[in-house]
């Protein structure tokens, strides 16, 4: 019994390692998205820090529709640098789990 949970602990420790590790390395992960046809470009990490963001100067004449586009474009990239942050902790976070039955369908 306490070697189950020994084990376990262990498996756990490993995990948590293994999730910060993954969260450093989605610092070098680079997500892009554009918008306004190709008029606003934002890279990001995965972990949603913007690293460049260019704006061509067609839209630097309207102030509110370039915040309208920045809002946009900013969002789109925030939702797809999550999913690729989600979707890489939640490989590492099945892979130290305990095979406990029934657990698998969360993390589908």
């Amino acid at each position: 019994m306490f070697g189950d949970l020994v084990g376990m602990m262990g498996k756990l420790k490993e995990t948590q390692k293994k999730v910060a590790e993954t969260k450093k390395r989605l610092d070098t992960v680079l997500v892009e998205e554009s918008g306004a046809d190709g008029a606003i470009k934002i890279s990001l990490t995965a972990n949603r820090e913007v690293k460049s963001l260019v704006i061509d100067d067609s839209l630097l004449a309207d102030k509110e529709k370039l915040e309208d586009y920045l809002i946009l474009t900013i969002n789109k990239g925030v939702q797809k640098a999550s999913k690729v942050q989600e979707t890489e902790l939640a490989a590492v976070a099945k892979e130290g789990m305990p095979n406990i039955p029934g657990m698998d369908s969360l993390f589908k």
